[in-house]
């Protein structure tokens, strides 16, 4: 005979960025919860942790960057308090590789809804070993979070308050009833999935269309770059402190296993060595599926049918910024019944 504990207001499966942010909600709502996890989704550990809100590529603003960066900071704040350091802001610089990319950049400064981001001053390079002739664009209001930091730090803090199931879920063993869920001696009156890519094995959920990218990234020691800035080229170099940096990303659509590859890895020191002339040293190699979704939109919302099983996912690389609004949006929209923004609602892809 099975002995149920007290029922709790949620269960939520994944502990990555999208697991994490729904948590610190239901925290912070004073909402009963438990976790179930077994880290095999390894995409927000290795991301970059980049909050950047334009699209470098095209001199444009990412999908609501300008509110999901005013509702991140304080967030990350409140974690902060409770996990020591994990934000640390720098600039992004991007390399300006011509004449018309100089003159693009001057016309996206003086946009409205870019301005605030991006400054209208091309600073020349004054760094030796950095080739850029032509100078950079600056991002403002940018920065890292320590991803692996923040994953490491929230699955021990719910270790330790008895709010963590170490294991892989096994959907077999989940019993939906009307009011609750089931699950190994455990009842809930609502279910959240948030597995990241994962999700393709979720018999409720893998009718959506998450296509995943792979990337990977490189953690090298260049004792003589000497820059506190994140600089982009053909890739990002991102500063981790102590002389290391993050050297990345690959978009790779047909691998989709979490295993670093040499072939990327030549591939990414190609392309730093294009960009900077000292001496470097590989100390790391990473890699991770993104959740993508083919409309580059996240996946939240509430089962077609089963009314007590939700969804939140689809962060795809952007997962530092759209955790927290996206895990604001669901909270409400479950207790409060507030409208989730429709670009995201899983309801766009109903038949």
């Amino acid at each position: 005979m099975v002995t149920f504990a007290p029922m709790l207001d949620y269960l939520i499966v994944g502990l990555g960025l999208a697991g994490i942010s729904f948590a610190e909600r239901l925290d912070g709502a004073d909402k009963t919860f438990k976790v179930v996890s077994d880290r095999s989704q390894t995409s927000s550990r290795v991301a970059g942790g980049l909050y950047n809100p334009v699209i470098l590529k095209r001199f444009t603003l990412a999908w609501k960057a300008d509110v999901q960066l005013q509702g991140a900071k304080p967030f990350y704040a409140a974690l902060e308090a409770k996990l020591g350091s994990l934000d640390h802001p720098f600039p992004v610089y991007r390399r300006l590789s011509s004449i018309e990319e100089q003159n693009m950049w001057f016309e996206a400064s003086d946009k409205m809804g870019l301005g605030k981001f991006l400054s209208p001053t091309i600073h020349p390079n004054t760094h030796s070993n950095i080739d850029a002739p032509l100078g950079f664009g600056e991002v403002l209001h940018t920065g890292r979070i320590d991803t692996n930091k923040l994953v490491d730090g929230y699955t021990d803090r719910l270790a330790e308050n008895d709010r963590l199931l170490a294991e892989t879920f096994d959907y077999a063993k989940l019993h939906i009833n009307e009011r609750f869920v089931e699950y190994k001696g455990i009842r809930a009156g609502k279910i959240v999935f948030a597995e990241g890519f994962g999700m393709k094995g979720n018999p409720f959920f893998n009718y959506l269309p998450l296509n995943g990218s792979k990337g990977e990234y490189l953690v090298v020691k260049a004792v003589d770059l000497k820059i506190d800035f994140a600089l982009k080229s053909s890739v990002f170099v991102i500063p981790l402190g102590n002389d290391l940096y993050q050297v990345g990303a690959n978009y790779e659509w047909r691998d989709k296993t979490n295993e670093p590859t040499q072939r990327t890895k030549e591939a990414l020191e190609q392309k730093l060595g294009a960009l900077i002339s000292c001496d470097y040293e590989v100390v790391g190699q990473l890699a991770g599926v993104r959740p993508t979704v083919s409309d580059r939109r996240p996946l939240v919302g509430r089962h077609p049918e089963h009314k007590n099983l939700y969804v939140l996912n689809g962060f795809g690389s952007r997962g530092v910024l759209i955790a927290p609004y996206a895990s604001r949006q669901l909270l409400d929209f479950i207790e409060e019944g507030i409208a989730l923004d429709a670009e995201m609602d899983i309801r766009r892809f109903d038949n």
